[in-house]
C-alpha cells in the first residue's frame, strides 16, 4: 500500500472525528474507484461517524463522500455539486463527442480531475458534474470541445431521460467465478481477465477486488477500469451442456 492511500486514509478519518466533534458538515473531493476503495477499508475505523455516498445523481461512479447526519447535527446541507450542461451551439456541424473529448478540454482549462464528477454524454451534450465553486468558471471557459464551439450552462435539474443506457445481456459460464464472467463480459481472455487483478484494476461496489475466484453476489456493480462495469443479475439456469446462464446489465 503506498504512502499516498495511507494518506488518504488519514484524511477520511480526520474528517469524520471532525464532522462528529465539531457538529458540522464536512466533504470529500470526488472519488475515483481507487479513493473510494480506500474509503471502504477504513470507515469501520470511525463507527460512530455518519456519512453518505453520492456523485450528483444516481448510478454515478464518481461521488463525494459526506460526514455528518441530518438527523444528528439537526439542519441539512446539500452537496456542493452543480451540473455544466456543455452542448454544441451547432448541433448539425458538431464533431461526435465522446468522454474523453470533454474531460480533456476540462483538464486544459487547468482544472483538477478531483473537482469533477461523471461526465455523461446524451445525444451529443455533455452532462458535467463538478464542485460548486468552479460551476461558473466552467461555464465561462468550456467553449470548445475537440473542433466543437460549445454554449455551457449550469442547471438545476436533469432532462427526464435515462442518461445511463445499459444492455441486458446472458453469457454462460462453467462457474461463477469473477474472472470467469468478466472474461465473458468483455470478450477477453482468462490471462487477460487475471491480469486486471494484478493491476488492481477490478472493483466490487467500490472496493478494489484482488481475488478473481471472488463469488458475485446478484446485484453486486462490477467496475473494470479501461472496460466499463456492469451489474451482476445472477444465475437464470443452467444450459443443456451443464453451464451456467448468468444475467448481467452492462453499461454502454
Amino acid at each position: 500500500m503506498n504512502d499516498e492511500t495511507e494518506l488518504l486514509k488519514k484524511r477520511f478519518t480526520e474528517l469524520a472525528h471532525k464532522s462528529t466533534e465539531c457538529g458540522y458538515f464536512l466533504f470529500t473531493d470526488f472519488l475515483g474507484l481507487g479513493e473510494q476503495s480506500a474509503f471502504i477499508e477504513v470507515k469501520n475505523l470511525f463507527k460512530n461517524a455518519r456519512y453518505t455516498l453520492f456523485g450528483g445523481a444516481a448510478d454515478t461512479e464518481r461521488v463525494m463522500v459526506r460526514f455528518g447526519d441530518e438527523e444528528e447535527l439537526g439542519y441539512n446541507e446539500d452537496f456542493p455539486i452543480a451540473i455544466i450542461k456543455a452542448e454544441p451551439k451547432s448541433p448539425k456541424f458538431a464533431d461526435k463527442l465522446s468522454h474523453r473529448d470533454f474531460l480533456g478540454a476540462l483538464l486544459n482549462l487547468g482544472i483538477e480531475r478531483k473537482t469533477l464528477g461523471d461526465i455523461i454524454i446524451h445525444e451529443n451534450i455533455g452532462y458535467i458534474f463538478c464542485k460548486d465553486d468552479i460551476a461558473e468558471y466552467l461555464k465561462d471557459s468550456l467553449v470548445k470541445v475537440k473542433r466543437t464551439d460549445i454554449k455551457a450552462s449550469i442547471i438545476y435539474e436533469l432532462p427526464d431521460v435515462k442518461l445511463f443506457d445499459t444492455e441486458r445481456i446472458k453469457i454462460q459460464v462453467s462457474g461463477e467465478r469473477v474472472d470467469a464472467v468478466i472474461s465473458k463480459v468483455y470478450s477477453i481472455s482468462r490471462d487477460d481477465s487475471l491480469s486486471l487483478f494484478k493491476k488492481h484494476l477490478v472493483f466490487v461496489c467500490g472496493k478494489c477486488c484482488e481475488n478473481n475466484s471472488y463469488t458475485p453476489k446478484e446485484n453486486d456493480v462490477i467496475s473494470v477500469r479501461g472496460y466499463g462495469r456492469f451489474i451482476y443479475r445472477g444465475v437464470s439456469g443452467t444450459s443443456k451442456k451443464g453451464k451456467l446462464n448468468v444475467k448481467i446489465e452492462k453499461y454502454i
